[in-house]
């Protein structure tokens, strides 16, 4: 099993922490940014604040936000902690009072056997920018653009779960889809739907087989859509204090469908091929040639999350401890009708983290932006594609030699109604320089490369999601 184990430390490198929290205005430019763009680029970090009491995995970081701010043509940058309460407890102890989710914990106080780090995602709703953690937890709201962390949000007093990274906001209704998951306990799986107004509207407790490794969903016009997939958590090694994943290739994956305001018993399950599917790309509803409504699903699929040899026989395919980053592009179709499941691969170049015009999420899109997987130990981008699912094509540029890029943003431009009419925006570190900027690319013209590169005061740490919050005053809410 050693030579299984991830090559890399997650502590120096492109992952370093860095140290403090600064900020810097009139940022240096190379060439023009459009004068149009108001708002901040943001990425959400890993970054630990103490030096880990055990091993460490990339996950365990303490949230820290990497902010630009742009209007009229010029920039600014801060990073701020999010400052969680377990961040808290921590400083007030001069060490992490939590262990890393490599290490033992006790499984009678399994409640208390991780801290909430709001390290993973970033969402903006209702005028609020919240950050979020993949194993979820109430979210915690940041003001804009310093990035202060105003304190935990409950809506109102309606939030009666958590919220997991990576839920998802109707273009149309305004509304806030989202999920939470539980890996101790029943129910493992609950959903909810948040109003325009910042209120939970909808609630529903979804019944699973076993605790799974949940990421992602998708929502179309009508539908939510979960995966069910077939890696998950080992309930053996749960009830002995250890965290460690399963994936059964025998078993099928599964997606649910569910009305947006249905409940957990209008749930619709539907089969396909065991895999696993960390990002969702889209979904929308569409009527296939035998007439029959359908959903579009696309996504960036792994054949085999878990590895199966030594890295050493695979060195070019990245791992994240036990691990397997090989993902593809990839469009499934959903048959409502007669319950049939069809796959089929959108590309053979493996990316990740996709993303695409925020306008069209949940309605039939052509585009999306996915940074592509460099080949090595470890998952890193040194590139991105743009993808026209309707015509099969794509356009590419590379970050240069020694160069890492994050997760790329698509900020419309103002007043563009085209779907690819606006920006594509992403950190990129120059490894050998152990400096970072932030790109700016056209993108109805992603191969020309970036129109303008920001140059910040600092090295960006290799991180996870990012996202753009319009310019807008924001006053703290509860």
């Amino acid at each position: 099993m050693r030579a299984l184990t991830n090559p890399v430390s997650y502590l120096d490198g492109v992952y370093a922490p860095v140290a403090d929290e600064i900020e810097a205005d009139d940022l240096p430019i190379v060439g023009e940014l459009p004068p149009e763009i108001a708002g901040v680029f943001v990425q959400n970090n890993p970054n630990p604040r103490f030096p880990p009491g055990g091993a460490y995995h990339w996950f365990d970081g303490d949230g820290m936000v990497h902010g630009v701010y742009l209007r009229d043509g010029r920039a600014s940058y801060r990073n701020r902690y999010v400052r969680t309460l377990g961040l808290a407890r921590d400083e007030a102890a001069g060490q992490p009072l939590t262990r890393g989710i490599l290490e033992p914990f006790d499984p009678a106080r399994s409640a208390e056997a991780d801290k909430n780090t709001a390290n993973t995602d970033l969402v903006w709703h209702g005028g609020r920018l919240m950050a979020l953690w993949w194993l979820g937890g109430q979210p915690y709201e940041l003001s804009v653009p310093d990035l202060a962390t105003l304190g935990t949000v409950d809506f109102g007093g309606t939030l009666d779960c958590g919220v997991a990274a990576h839920p998802k906001v109707d273009p149309v209704t305004g509304e806030l889809i989202f999920f939470d998951y539980d890996v101790y306990a029943a129910p493992h799986l609950r959903y909810g739907v948040l109003s325009a107004d910042g209120r939970v509207t909808h609630r529903a407790d979804i019944e699973l087989p076993g605790p799974r490794l949940l990421h992602d969903i998708a929502i179309t016009e009508r539908y939510t859509v979960f995966l069910d997939l077939p890696m998950t958590w080992d309930t053996e090694r749960l009830r002995h204090g250890k965290r460690r994943v399963r994936f059964d290739a025998d078993a099928p994956t599964r997606f649910g469908v569910l009305p947006r305001h249905g409940g957990a018993d209008a749930i619709r399950w539907f089969e396909a091929p065991a895999c696993y599917v960390y990002h969702t790309v889209n979904a929308y509803e569409a009527v296939n040639a035998a007439g029959h409504a359908e959903i579009v699903l696309t996504a960036c699929r792994i054949d085999n999350p878990v590895p199966t040899v030594p890295h050493a026989e695979e060195p070019l395919i990245p791992r994240l401890y036990f691990l397997r980053l090989h993902p593809f592009f990839y469009r499934w179709r959903i048959d409502l009708q007669t319950g049939a499941v069809t796959g089929e691969p959108l590309d053979d170049v493996p990316t990740e983290f996709p993303r695409m015009d925020p306008r069209r999420l949940g309605r039939r899109s052509r585009y999306s932006y996915h940074p592509r997987v460099a080949p090595g130990p470890t998952l890193l981008f040194d590139g991105v594609i743009k993808y026209d699912a309707d015509a099969g094509g794509s356009e590419a540029h590379t970050w240069g030699d020694g160069c890492v890029g994050g997760e790329t943003v698509f900020v419309p431009r103002d007043g563009g109604e085209a779907e690819d009419d606006g920006y594509v925006m992403t950190y990129v570190t120059d490894r050998r320089a152990d400096t970072s900027e932030l790109v700016v690319l056209d993108a109805r013209a992603v191969a020309n490369g970036p129109i303008a590169r920001v140059r910040l005061p600092r090295r960006v740490p290799f991180g996870f999601h990012a996202h753009w919050a319009p310019h807008a005053s924001q006053e703290g809410r509860t």
